[in-house]
């Protein structure tokens, strides 16, 4: 970017064209009154101040160890009946694939991470147990009927 300025002068004087390829400002200077202060402390006005703490550079490089970040993936997945699995990712290689979890400890888990997570993961679970308890008590149910069955055909 180039930028030109004009004095009082220069004013009345053709500006340049402006072209696609640079982008030209054009600043007009007005003449000092004789009140106003010469143009030299007005420069050290703009001089930019030094800057509070270490310079940055390769003479001062920080020795200060760099963060190395690690991707890892664990992905937990749950059925309606209340299986769970983990599986576990390190980068693109895969550390454990297919481990059976037990939900307690997955509701522990989730607790642990954070509160957002553990009230949806608890819901599922909470939805899972119901349902075994439901096939528990029909099962319970069929177990009776076979049981008098049973007992009919002793006598």
């Amino acid at each position: 970017m180039t930028v030109d300025v004009l004095t009082h002068d220069e004013e009345t004087a053709e500006a340049p064209a402006v072209t696609t390829d640079e982008a030209t400002v054009t600043e007009s200077a007005s003449p000092a009154s004789p009140s106003e202060e010469p143009a030299e402390p007005a420069a050290e006005e703009e001089a930019p101040k030094p800057k509070r703490g270490r310079p940055k550079g390769a003479a001062t490089a920080s020795t200060a160890k760099k963060t190395r970040t690690v991707e890892l993936i664990l992905t937990v997945t749950g059925t309606a009946d209340g299986e769970w699995q983990a599986e576990l990712k390190n980068g693109s290689k895969w550390v454990a694939k297919g481990l059976e979890i037990p939900a307690a400890a997955v509701s522990r888990a989730a607790k642990e991470l954070h509160a957002e997570l553990s009230g949806p993961i608890d819901e599922v679970i909470n939805q899972a147990r119901e349902a075994q308890a439901a096939k528990v008590a029909a099962l319970e149910a069929e177990l009776e009927k076979a049981k008098q069955a049973l007992a009919e055909l002793d006598v």
